[in-house]
């Protein structure tokens, strides 16, 4: 009795116990099954590659010439493209890529490129037009050489301010030429002239005669090329002595600016 017990116990059991490991092993598979049936395109899809791609989980577009070595092919222009062209070419991709990182470092780094081309030919053009008019300089006679040898450049804003003052000087005379004659305004002229000279040579004695060989010289040539004018160019108030020490204030000019 006890054994037929046991026996359907063991009878009854043994289905349900079989009926779970069936179940269970259904539910693996199915889980694996799933797992490996979803499409590849799908798992790309709801993932971006890199954080760079999407950094706001949007669609954005990416520069398709982002790897190009060449920085004119990469911004789609000529190598002879004027500086116009290079910026406007810079700016319109920016607009069209800018929110994509990779991208813009890549439009950016071409653009810098080629401005930094741009400004080494630059130097290199005007080193050579320096180099070329030192040449021409030592192939120039000797008393060519001597003449330079009392002449210099001085900064661009010393040239500005004595140009202002000379051009003062010449329409003060201009708008007084009715009343009275330029006189005064070429003493004031000369004094300056001989002052700046004098800041230059340390010798008041040097700048004096060189300041009365310039205002000498200006008056000479003026002479000489007053009477030149056509009538028509010239205003009826102005007198021969007027145009005349116009090219002496340009005389004056010159001595205190450009010589050593």
């Amino acid at each position: 009795m006890a054994t037929t017990l046991l026996s359907s116990k063991a009878t009854v059991s043994t289905p349900f116990l079989g009926q779970k490991l069936a179940t269970h092993r259904v539910r693996v598979n199915s889980k694996k099954s799933s797992s490996w049936t979803l499409p590849p395109r799908l798992l790309n899809s709801r993932s971006p590659r890199c954080a760079v791609d999407a950094p706001f989980g949007g669609n954005i577009s990416k520069f398709p010439r982002i790897n190009v070595w060449d920085p004119f092919k990469r911004l789609g222009i000529r190598r002879d493209a004027s500086e116009e062209e290079v910026w406007s070419a810079r700016n319109f991709l920016l607009s069209q890529y800018a929110e994509h990182e990779r991208s813009f470092e890549s439009i950016e780094a071409a653009f810098e490129r080629i401005l930094m081309a741009s400004f080494r030919n630059r130097k290199k053009t005007k080193i050579n037009l320096k180099s070329q008019l030192k040449k021409k300089v030592e192939e120039s006679p000797p008393w060519v050489k001597n003449l330079l040898n009392y002449v210099e450049l001085p900064p661009g804003v010393i040239i500005l301010r004595r140009l202002f003052l000379f051009g003062f000087m010449a329409c003060w005379s201009v708008l007084n030429s009715a009343d009275a004659g330029p006189a005064f305004q070429v003493a004031i002229s000369l004094a300056a002239c001989i002052y700046f000279l004098n800041d230059k040579m340390k010798s008041l004695f040097r700048a004096g005669i060189t300041g009365f060989l310039a205002l000498f010289v200006g008056w000479f040539m003026g002479s000489l090329l007053a009477p030149m004018i056509p009538t028509v160019l010239v205003h009826p108030t102005w007198t021969l002595e007027l145009l005349t020490s116009l090219v002496v204030y340009f005389s004056l000019f010159l001595a205190c600016t450009f010589l050593k």
